[in-house]
């Protein structure tokens, strides 16, 4: 196991790195440019509703219906941000509050370490339980986390080489669907090989990741939400969607959670070629932005680029292109994502209510279904936040999220 001192010498190294690279010489004084006071601001803002909001809440936000959150026992597949966003309250601030209340939260996350009837935990555990482990250094959550990815490695099907999205193990719907969202949940499982030394979780990911990259990218680098395998013999059917508007549309989000989770597995790997899908899938998405710089909710809807807006998926993609700079030293990544997060902070939050309980507005979380639209999402406050503290605070934020590469 590292100790804490390890890896706060090797993120700080790495970051040294990233941030004395082209990639920060290129920016050009961006942050000036777009306004880095500015997004010291609205971090300022996130913590001070977090501090007013946060002491009354006792379970997991999901969404919020008008403008208050509506919540979940168990997590559902969202409950580590509310910990993450916790955590990332507290790099921002200092306040021992934040810290308090993102362990009692953390906590209570403990059932779904055995779950094995989802893909999302490394959405549940990483934000949560590795950096509460990497920034505390109590074991038991470095434990959990790697009894989490355990679980997560009972759903990779060997013969398509991919890991099912949704339903229980014993279930055979579903049973040869994959998601774009799980590119962000490989993540555990490099940290479980890290931890223990066993190479199958992150020879699970890295198999998983290569299966994405041959189905999803289309030329263009617009992906679909799912796409479809025989999960007895591992042959491709074809791409389809649950939340965005069509098989052959663009969900925004789902672009996001690409960007970010092929630069990812690029860390982790050092495979060039997920570090070229993640700039082919960038370039897409910031060729579709509109010149206002919220992405609508799928890039190819009928009335894109005028129809409603997923800010969630603006954070997310801030996040990803920040990281997608460091690694390939282009500057233009991080210019956009400056003017993503400018652009959220002035047009996206709830400065202006004095009933939301959120961050972030103008979300949308599932539109075909009319599921959340125009609502707050725990993502979208979570993600807002680490894309901020990677500009603001990039040594602090690897030593709890782990910004390394190998």
């Amino acid at each position: 196991m590292l100790t804490t001192a390890a890896v706060t010498a090797a993120a700080a190294g790495t970051i040294v790195t990233t941030t004395g690279s082209a990639a920060a010489s290129e920016a050009g004084g961006a942050e000036e440019a777009y306004g880095a006071q500015g997004l010291r601001a609205t971090a300022d803002y996130a913590v001070a509703k977090l501090r007013a909001v946060a002491p009354n809440v006792t379970a997991f936000p999901v969404s919020t219906k008008f403008e208050k959150w509506t919540y979940s026992q168990n997590g559902d597949w969202v409950g580590g941000f509310w910990p993450g966003t916790l955590w990332m309250a507290w790099l921002h601030s200092g306040d021992e509050l934040f810290k308090t209340l993102a362990l009692a939260s953390a906590e209570k996350l403990a059932p779904r370490q055995y779950d094995t009837a989802t893909h999302d935990l490394g959405f549940l555990f990483y934000p949560s339980w590795v950096t509460a482990w990497r920034i505390t250094g109590d074991e038991k959550w470095r434990a959990g986390a790697v009894r989490a990815a355990s679980s997560l490695i009972q759903r990779y099907n060997p013969n398509g080489h991919f890991i099912r999205a949704w339903g229980a193990l014993t279930d055979p719907a579903n049973a040869g669907r994959v998601i774009i969202d799980t590119m962000m949940n490989l993540d555990l499982l490099a940290f479980a090989t890290e931890q223990t030394g066993d190479s199958k979780y992150l020879e699970i990911a890295t198999a998983h990741a290569k299966t994405a990259q041959k189905a999803f990218p289309r030329p263009d680098g617009s992906i679909p939400h799912v796409y479809d395998f025989d999960p007895a013999t591992g042959a491709p059917i074809g791409p389809n969607t649950v939340q965005g508007y069509s098989k052959d549309s663009a969900w925004s989000r789902g672009q996001a959670w690409g960007i970010y989770g092929f630069t990812t597995i690029y860390r982790r790997t050092g495979n060039k070629e997920f570090l070229t899908t993640a700039r082919k899938l960038a370039d897409f998405a910031l060729g579709a932005l509109t010149p206002d710089h919220v992405p609508v909710w799928d890039y190819r809807s009928p009335q894109a680029p005028n129809d409603i807006k997923d800010a969630s998926a603006g954070t997310i993609m801030a996040c990803g292109l920040l990281d997608l700079a460091g690694a390939t030293g282009r500057g233009h990544y991080r210019d956009a994502a400056l003017r993503l997060l400018t652009a959220v902070s002035k047009t996206c939050l709830t400065r202006k209510s004095t009933r939301a309980e959120a961050v972030v507005a103008r979300c949308t979380r599932n539109r075909p279904a009319e599921d959340g639209v125009e609502v707050s999402l725990p993502y979208a406050d979570y993600y807002l936040l680490e894309a901020i503290l990677r500009i603001t605070k990039p040594r602090e934020l690897s030593h709890a999220i782990d910004l390394t590469s190998v």
